[in-house]
């Protein structure tokens, strides 16, 4: 997927805020990627991949840590489960699909409150608590998401990493978006406050369940304009 090069002036202030919060925040690098009007405007690569001496520096096909941005990907795969009948409808309950799972814990909760972060569940020490009823406040929590994933590749047996990328990564020509399970030299440190972070653990699965996702800057680009366009391009 390639689009025009159009550099236009009028977006210098979101490259300024960039650079400032670069200087301001824990990180090694940077980057901005803005598509307007079905061109590239802007695309500028800060810093390096990791304060070591001799880190690469930070170019096009650096990968950054997504985060909580890989949830859109998880989506896209429910919306896929949903799309080919393999999940009925996103008002189900949890339970109609992982039976396996407490039932009193889960009870009325639905795919829709696990996709809206509105389940009030929460994980501690491998065990599983209710927090508030489910649908009356939201919670941002990890335990919804899991159950997701689970939900995904019981219906359809694939996992959510497959479903990307027979249909969209492999595509839309995507080779920077990925689930790693080891240090890649085009991926860049998670730079942390605090040594030992609990929410920032690797993982060796790469099935898509677990937050160890790195994407290009232009290829996270890419994935927003692909919805912004309707899945048209």
């Amino acid at each position: 997927m390639q689009l025009t090069y159009q550099h236009n002036n009028e977006f210098s202030s979101v490259l300024n805020h960039v650079r400032n919060t670069f200087h301001q925040v824990h990180c090694s690098g940077a980057s901005v990627f803005i598509i307007h009007n079905d061109s590239v405007v802007l695309e500028e690569y800060i810093g390096k991949q990791s304060n070591d001496s001799g880190a690469s520096i930070v170019n096009k096909e650096t990968q950054f840590h997504v985060a909580s941005v890989r949830k859109s990907y998880i989506g896209f795969a429910v919306a896929y489960a949903l799309y080919h009948n393999y999940i009925g409808d996103i008002d189900d309950l949890v339970l109609n699909y992982l039976p396996e799972l407490d039932e009193i814990i889960w009870k009325k909760t639905t795919i829709r409150h696990l996709l809206t972060h509105t389940h009030g569940l929460y994980l501690e020490q491998g065990i599983v608590y209710r927090e508030h009823p489910a649908g009356q406040s939201w919670t941002y929590r990890q335990v919804g998401i899991d159950a997701l994933t689970k939900i995904v590749k019981k219906t359809t047996n694939k996992s959510v990493s497959e479903i990307i990328h027979e249909h969209v990564f492999s595509p839309l020509g995507f080779s920077e978006s990925n689930w790693y399970a080891h240090k890649d030299d085009n991926l860049v440190d998670v730079i942390l406050p605090e040594a030992g972070d609990e929410n920032w653990q690797p993982s060796e699965s790469t099935e898509g369940d677990k937050a160890n996702m790195y994407v290009s800057t232009r290829e996270l680009a890419y994935w927003g304009y692909f919805h912004l366009n309707q899945g048209k391009i």
